[in-house]
């Protein structure tokens, strides 16, 4: 039956809402997690009050004012945004101040790429302005096309082209008997966070990096280019930061671990880990395509060709190139709005949310997207104040500064109070930029429940179901196999990602261990001006989330998340999601582990046979692999038996959870505030003060980013890195580790459980209740 243009809407907003009235109806028979029958009523009925007040246009508005001129570290409009901030949270009735700290930003003063040989060229380095985008022609207050951190440097080297630069495109290359020692290498965006590249290439011997945006990638391979479509144009750029983050930290380079205070001790520039080891450019396809067509040596591998009209070659040479990149490296000040609402009867817990206010150029949608909703829920959550409503617990909005060039102001802010956030912070909730399609939720495990909760009680703008339902039929719809499929159906919460890198969750969750969620929508809108002069109002409003629903579902995800975590008797961590995630990961461990041995025994097999010297083509010739040493069978053991306690004690937990709602005389206030108080702890026991291996910055032995990818997580990193690296000497004890880790949360499961079993006027064991922090950080 077809249905009128005029009587659809109406429909759809009909069912929409006879959808929603009957979920929360059905809720209200089922306590949220963490409360009374009586407590959760009330709690919804707050609820669904804040979810009626973010308001589109409001959103739009923020996003025009912010987005309206470039607002990098240190630049006039980036104070400026700061000062306005400010100015919105203290009329909406918080208590709000601007946090400032000093950090290490270089920008550039010199910047050059030409090839010098077999012809001449000179790359043009700059992003032209467009008439239709009336704020790309901002020339005077842009930061050049740049990447930060970048090693000043002037070198001539031949180039060689090194795919997406990752380890495994390195022992391509060596295959093909190509070296990239005293060379310059020409890298495609993508496949890894861009400091990956020079990283990698620097480890093999080359003097210079180039990286490129290929249209393959995020072109007109994939759509029609800006200004007539979303993606990137030849000449457009993507800036960021190569700060080696992954194997030292993020923040200031020069005062790792420590606030960039006023008066803090800084190292010389010349011991910061952080900075890249090489001389680095980023460049427009426009300016890679006469440097690659230039390129002879063997044909690329089919994988590694892109979307130009040439043939990809990997040299090296003729291809000369002159590189020179020189920046001033100066201290800029960063500044992060901080407001708080204090808590009626827990103001000593905190409940911290945060998105960034900085940006390469004018960062419509990253991150100005993720900004305006955090907004919305902040004068929403002043409205209910308005009206009575008080948070349990301390809430805590932070607008960080200087997240693009490497987590600056979250970083500064988080180990300036560390110690206060080691002891009163209950969990971080992050976004970033936010766009058009299905709930993204990446974070602790032990808030999976709690999340996929949340997710059930927002409606999709879309479309008439939850955000929750939507995520879950996508997740259906792109499984690979049939038991895939019915592994989504059959499970009660979708699974959220591991937390890796990125954005402002970092210090919270990696150095700090306190559990975080990182939140945002995506998945319907193709993306190609990230990090450009395009990436504005102009972009956002034509080719996104043109009408700012999208955000307002932003604002009611994150800001529930916020008022539940704030308002609930017991803290909604939950043990069995997080058990089984640590069975998974200890599975792949093992996989992993087998695989990378198999492989090792097959291929030194072929080279004892004579395979690759029998199928070396003349006219083609490869370079056959060395052998390898054969790797140990590796003991789990003790991560087995860890798992299978903590999944034990998670089970426990939950009965008792269960039981002690249906005796509510026993859960008096003392008992909730022993169990909070261990619940906050949860996530520092999975933490141990020593750090990862040759990173000790980072202490979470469950979720870091990869040193070899930057933003994507490794899960257990000390046994993962190990085993993928060929560090077989260290997997046996950092699987000790980790199993010990767990082995400490278990235990303490298992005390907050028997707390919640003990009868009135019992009092509890030394060993159940009373345990000693035999993990993390105090």
């Amino acid at each position: 039956m077809r249905i009128s243009r005029m009587i659809r809407p109406y429909l759809g907003g009909l069912l929409a809402m006879l959808m929603l009235v009957s979920a929360v109806s059905s809720a209200q028979e089922h306590p949220l997690q963490g409360f009374t029958p009586s407590s959760s009523a009330e709690e919804r009925r707050w609820e669904t009050k804040f979810r009626d007040i973010p308001s589109p246009q409001r959103m739009r508005e923020y996003m025009q004012r912010l987005s309206a001129r470039p607002h990098h570290v240190g630049s006039p409009y980036d104070r400026q945004n700061a000062e306005w901030i400010l100015a919105q949270f203290q009329q909406w009735g918080w208590d709000a101040h601007i946090e400032t700290f000093n950090v290490l930003f270089p920008t550039p003063r010199q910047r050059l790429v030409e090839m010098v040989a077999p012809t001449r060229f000179v790359a043009k380095l700059q992003e032209p302005p467009l008439a239709q985008d009336p704020t790309s022609g901002q020339s005077a207050e842009q930061l050049p096309t740049y990447n930060a951190y970048s090693l000043d440097g002037d070198v001539t080297a031949p180039l060689v082209f090194v795919n997406y630069g990752l380890p495994q495109d390195y022992e391509e290359l060596a295959r093909l008997g190509v070296s990239v020692k005293g060379a310059i290498v020409i890298a495609k965006y993508g496949n890894s966070w861009r400091g990956i590249k020079p990283k990698v290439a620097a480890e093999h011997g080359a003097v210079g990096c180039l990286i490129y945006s290929d249209p393959r990638d995020d072109g007109y391979f994939e759509d029609n280019v800006f200004p007539a479509g979303p993606m990137r144009p030849r000449d457009g750029v993507q800036r960021g930061s190569v700060m080696d983050f992954p194997s030292s930290n993020p923040g200031d380079p020069l005062t790792p671990g420590v606030g960039a205070t006023a008066d803090a001790q800084r190292l010389p520039l010349s011991e910061a880990r952080s900075i890249s080891k090489i001389p680095v450019l980023p460049i427009s396809y426009g300016d890679a395509q006469p440097l690659l067509s230039a390129l002879a040596g063997p044909m690329a591998p089919e994988s590694w060709r892109g979307a130009l009209a040439i043939p990809y070659h990997v040299g090296a040479g003729p291809a000369k190139v002159h590189l020179v990149i020189k920046s001033n490296w100066d201290l800029k000040p960063v500044n992060d709005v901080i407001a708080t609402l204090p808590g009626s009867e827990q103001p000593d817990q905190w409940v911290v949310r945060g998105n960034h206010h900085d940006a390469w150029v004018n960062g419509a949608e990253d991150p100005v997207s993720g900004q305006i909703a955090l907004l919305e829920e902040a004068r929403a959550l002043g409205e209910l104040r308005k009206q009575g409503w008080r948070p349990r617990r301390t809430i805590i909005y932070a607008a960080w500064d200087g997240e693009e060039p490497m987590l600056l102001g979250s970083t500064e802010w988080a180990e300036t109070h560390g110690n206060d956030l080691r002891r009163h912070a209950v969990a971080y909730i992050n976004t970033d930029g936010s766009d058009r399609g299905y709930l993204q939720a990446e974070g602790s495990h032990t808030l999976e429940r709690f999340m996929n909760d949340v997710a059930r009680d927002i409606s999709d703008p879309e479309a008439a179901v939850s955000v929750w339902q939507r995520a879950r039929f996508r997740a259906i719809a792109d499984a690979k196999s049939e038991d895939e499929r019915r592994k989504v159906r059959d499970r009660r919460d979708l699974r959220i990602a591991a937390l890796g890198s990125g954005t402002d969750y970092t210090a919270f969750i990696d150095h700090l261990g306190i559990a975080a969620l990182n939140l945002s929508y995506a998945g319907e809108d193709r993306e190609g001006i990230y990090h450009s002069i395009y990436d504005d109002f102009f972009w956002y409003t034509h080719f996104s989330d043109r009408d700012f629903v999208y955000g307002r579902a932003l604002s009611q995800t994150a800001g529930t998340a916020v008022l539940r975590l704030a308002s609930a008797d017991l803290l909604p961590f939950d043990f069995g999601d997080f058990a089984e995630t640590m069975r998974t990961y200890l599975d792949e461990l093992r996989k992993l582990a087998s695989s990378r041995r198999d492989q090792i025994i097959e291929r030194n097999r072929q080279l004892e046979e004579g395979l690759f010297r029998a199928l070396n083509d003349p006219r083609h010739p490869t370079v056959a692999p060395r052998r390898e040493e054969v790797p140990p069978h590796f003991n789990f053991a003790p991560l087995e038996n860890a798992v299978d306690a903590l999944s034990r004690s998670a089970d426990r937990y939950d009965a008792a959870v269960k039981a002690a709602w249906n005796r509510p005389e026993s859960v008096t206030p003392e008992v909730l505030a022993r169990l909070n108080q261990k619940l906050m702890e949860s996530e520092r026991r999975l933490t141990d003060p020593a750090g990862l291996p040759r990173r000790p910055w980072y202490k979470h032995l469950i979720y870091a980013p990869g040193v070899y990818t930057g933003y994507a997580p490794k899960t257990m990193p000390g046994i993962r890195e190990a085993i993928e690296q060929k560090r077989w000497s260290e997997v046996e004890p950092e699987i000790a580790r980790v199993a010990k880790a767990l082995e400490s949360e278990s235990e303490l499961v298992a005390a907050a459980a028997a707390v919640l079993e003990q009868r009135p006027g019992t009092a509890a064991s030394a060993a159940s209740d009373v345990l000693p922090l035999q993990r993390g950080m105090r």
